[in-house]
């Protein structure tokens, strides 16, 4: 038989009955560690192991908890049995134990709980909060080997075992992908205990400090602003619900069409205008279309906001093996390579079309498009091998422009010359796209300068000579 027993958040007074009276009547115990404080005031005839020198002895978590979950099955299958205490409650930050009860229920061994008090119902006391308010509980080395925290950032988080600071300092990384650095966080260390003590500060400073314990937990509270993906897609809910938006409930997939094309331009201007904070308001407002479209199918029972992410989640991991699994690569190209053949296998397994070219937008634009056709040849190495090739290419292309005579022959050409301008784009990496959009704003913000000093003169543009056009536009370049 094995026991499982609580030994409560520190203080031996928040012992339950029932655990007093499983110690009184042992003779030896095992404990998952001897840092804490409910350890020394164990009774004295209890003989104490700990399996402290197995975290010494091993690297990761996950094979300590391994071994400590098979030693202690095979310490219950003595005929005396085996008591196996953790600190606080056996169902909160307990690895061990989930991995006890399965290996335990494998072998017909019957498991004892005898629960305890965990550091959460002390630290609530501490600072003053209800659980039930959307609290979200999680453990300090599961995030901080993570990059970004999966954490609610409307709703309050405690963190426990922030036992270090090399923790600290890995924990406010991946934080820090979510909140801001100047975001106020709450230490909590030994609650319940007299020794109990906590300080607020900003969230850049949690690992400017060592006075880490076992015992310490971090508080973070909600972001001042409301801005969790969950609280966006209950306002859009809200909008299409009866109680919401008439113009929002009409909408259709279809009627967005327009939004969501106007809103993708939008982001792209962002973009072309280096402008942060513009960037920032835009792709709120593409997000908007996103989160829209995918209500709207949630209402119409064909797919909800989970399943958009979760199909994307796996097809990104799925296609990026030398990240999420265990290919090798040499560098981007090889990258590349992997990910159209991944592409290519997709497609047969789907009954789809198999060609490289297969997937790109119809209403791709033009010149946007040729440059991402001639990126995909160009990794099944049908290419150039430089640009001085394309740079040849180009040369032809303009004598066989030259040489045209049918109209019809001269825009075949033209669209070839154009062609062959984005893969030398592509070539030089240059976003041809991003790049005419950038001239096509230059010659326009250069040009109505050139009306402005025109008519500053008192002259109509269209009355100035050739000469003094050329003239004009020289000096609103060298202005630019």
């Amino acid at each position: 038989m094995i026991i499982i027993l609580g030994l409560g958040p520190g203080d031996p007074r928040y012992w339950t009955w029932e655990a007093v009276e499983v110690l009184g009547g042992l003779r030896e115990i095992y404990v998952r560690t001897r840092r804490h404080p409910a350890v020394a005031a164990l009774p004295p005839h209890l003989t104490v192991y700990d399996f402290d020198g197995v975290y010494a002895e091993e690297e990761r978590l996950e094979a300590v908890y391994e071994r400590i979950a098979h030693a202690i099955l095979e310490l219950g299958r003595r005929p005396e049995g085996v008591c196996y205490a953790v600190p606080g409650s056996p169902f909160v930050g307990e690895a061990t134990v989930a991995r006890i009860r399965a290996l335990a229920a494998e072998a017909g061994i019957r498991v004892r709980i005898v629960h305890g008090l965990s550091f959460i119902e002390l630290a609530l006391e501490q600072l003053g909060l209800d659980a039930l308010d959307g609290l979200q509980i999680a453990d300090a080395f599961e995030l901080a080997e993570r990059y970004h925290p999966p954490l609610n950032p409307d709703r309050p988080a405690l963190i426990a075992q922030l036992d270090s600071r090399t923790v600290a300092a890995d924990l406010k990384l991946t934080l820090m992908n979510q909140y801001p650095p100047e975001h106020p966080v709450t230490l909590l260390d030994a609650a319940g205990l007299p020794e109990a003590r906590q300080e607020t500060f900003p969230l850049y400073q949690l690992d400017h400090r060592s006075d880490f314990t076992p015992l310490t937990a971090l508080y973070v509270p909600p972001l001042t602003r409301p801005g969790a993906f969950e609280t966006f897609q209950e306002t859009i809910a809200h909008l299409r619900s009866p109680e919401g938006c008439p113009w929002d409930r009409e909408q259709t997939h279809q009627s967005l069409r327009s939004n969501l094309l106007e809103e993708t331009y939008e982001v792209l201007e962002a973009l072309d205008a280096d402008n942060p904070q513009r960037l920032k308001e835009e792709l709120g407002d593409l997000l908007l279309q996103i989160v829209f479209h995918s209500q709207i199918a949630v209402e119409s029972g064909e797919f909800s906001m989970a399943e958009v992410i979760a199909h994307v989640n796996e097809k990104i991991r799925r296609r990026h093996p030398h990240v999420f699994g265990d290919v090798q690569v040499s560098g981007v190209r090889e990258v590349l390579a992997n990910w159209e053949q991944i592409k290519q296998r997709e497609k047969v397994e789907q009954a789809e079309a198999t060609s490289v070219l297969d997937g790109l937008p119809k209403g791709l634009p033009a010149l946007a498009q040729a440059a991402a056709y001639g990126e995909r040849a160009a990794r099944l190495k049908f290419d150039w091998s430089n640009a001085d090739g394309v740079l040849e290419k180009l040369q032809e292309e303009l004598q066989e422009i030259k040489s045209a005579v049918d109209p019809h022959h001269r825009a075949a050409e033209f669209g070839d010359l154009l062609f062959t301008l984005a893969q030398l784009a592509r070539h030089w990496g240059i976003d041809p796209e991003a790049a005419l959009r950038e001239a096509n704003a230059r010659f326009a913000r250069r040009f109505r300068r050139m009306e402005a000093l025109s008519a500053a003169r008192g002259r109509q543009f269209h009355e100035l000579s050739p000469e003094e056009m050329e003239i004009l536009w020289d000096q609103v370049k060298r202005e630019d």
